[in-house]
Parts: structure tokens; sequence; C-alpha cells
């Protein structure tokens, strides 16, 4: 059972920037940011291979947020630059430990969400 924290939500004003943070009970294989937006369905925002850094963005966000994550702190990051009135929604963490899930896009643990706000 791997449990994972998120942290660094908050409101910021369009063009501005955050950082989330995502902290992992133990051993991933693969990592993602997805985000759920009131009365919309959940978006995939990046994923990430824990062993090789292979990361990959959904269309909305490429060149604008950076999916890192850090082995030693177990510790998943997404960087938010330039940020966007429509990248407010929640953001969740998930996470897989196996690499059958991680191929095809199974994430079998998730996280509480953290909450961003982007003000126009």
């Amino acid at each position: 059972q791997v449990q994972l924290v998120e942290s660094g939500g908050g409101s910021v004003q369009a063009g501005g920037s955050l950082r989330l943070s995502c902290a992992a009970s133990g051993y991933t294989y693969c990592m993602a940011w997805f985000r759920q937006a009131s009365g919309k369905e959940r978006e995939k925002v990046a994923t990430i291979s824990t062993g090789t850094l292979r990361t990959e963005y959904g269309d909305s966000v490429k060149g604008r947020f950076t999916i890192s994550h850090d082995n030693a702190k177990s510790t998943l990051y997404l960087q938010m630059n330039s940020l966007k009135p429509e990248d407010t929604a929640m953001y969740f963490c998930a996470a897989s430990v196996a690499y059958t899930a991680c191929s095809f896009g199974r994430y079998n643990y998730w996280g509480q969400g953290t909450q961003v706000t982007v003000s126009s």
C-alpha cells in the first residue's frame, strides 16, 4: 500500500506560478498528476516514470508545466508556470507500483487532492 499526500495548492493570479508536491510513502514505478475542474471530467496533466524519468504532458499544459520526481525523497512535483484561469481545478497525485499497470496508464493509488485556483 502506498500513501500519497499532496501539498502546494493555493490561489494565484493569471500568469503566476505554483509548485505542487506529492510525497509517497513507498516505492512507485510511475506517477502522474491529474486534475478535475468543477463539472468537468478528470484530465491527465502529466506522467513520469520514476526509473527512466520519461515524461508526458497533456496538450493543454505543454510548455507551461513541468513534472519531476526526486527518488531520494520519494516526492513528485509539478511546477506550474504561466497559469491560466482554465487551470483552476482540484489536482490529484496518482501512482502505480507495477510495470503492467503503468504501461496501461492505470494508477492504483491516489492522493486526496489539492485545490489550485487561478484568478483573471
